[in-house]
């Protein structure tokens, strides 16, 4: 008889998981995941099908945890701007707090073994993100660009941001209020 899935074994695979794909690549063998979640390699199978099951699952759980994170307590009361600001400091700070989680996340979104519909899910995920960057460029000079691609170009403004604040922590404020400046100069 099958044990019953626990949890909080679960979540330690995750956990390991997001620290061996952060130092070793996805290459990792699950051996080395299942070690250092203190599980069997058995174990982890009893959980996630295949290692693209577990990257899969990890992959939608980053996503939905940084979106999450930058949308939280944003002030709805706030104008556009200011959400927007809110949003991009929570952000930063997810991903600077996080190097490993924003050092894992990065290589699955540019793996072959994450699925159409785990890209539909982190992109739901994302959707918050979205309606404000979307209602941020709606007089602005990005107004007509694709949308696709000022979300890019953001993302891009902002791994740039992250890499400086964890590099120059001591100016980290200053580094993500600029960014946002030059953003909002971009889109609105």
């Amino acid at each position: 008889m099958a044990r019953p899935r626990s949890e909080d074994r679960r979540s330690a695979i995750m956990s390991a998981a997001i620290r061996i794909i952060a130092s070793q690549g996805l290459g990792a063998p699950t051996a080395t995941i299942a070690k250092e979640a203190g599980v069997s390699n058995g174990s982890l199978f009893t959980y996630f099908d295949t290692k693209a099951d577990l990257f899969n699952h990890l992959y939608v759980e980053l996503k939905a945890e940084m979106a999450a994170v930058a949308m939280d307590r944003l002030p709805v009361e706030s104008d556009i701007r200011q959400q927007m600001a809110r949003m991009w400091s929570q952000w930063l700070l997810w991903a600077t707090s996080s190097p490993e989680k924003r050092r894992a996340l990065a290589q699955l979104v540019v793996s072959d073994d994450i699925t159409p519909e785990s890209h539909q899910a982190g992109k739901q995920a994302m959707a918050g993100i979205v309606k404000l960057l979307e209602r941020s460029r709606e007089n602005g000079p990005m107004r007509d660009v694709p949308l696709s691609f000022v979300a890019a170009l953001m993302s891009a403004l902002a791994d740039t941001t992250i890499d400086f604040m964890i590099q120059d922590p001591a100016n980290a404020d200053q580094h993500c209020a600029a960014a946002f400046d030059a953003l909002w100069r971009m889109v609105a």
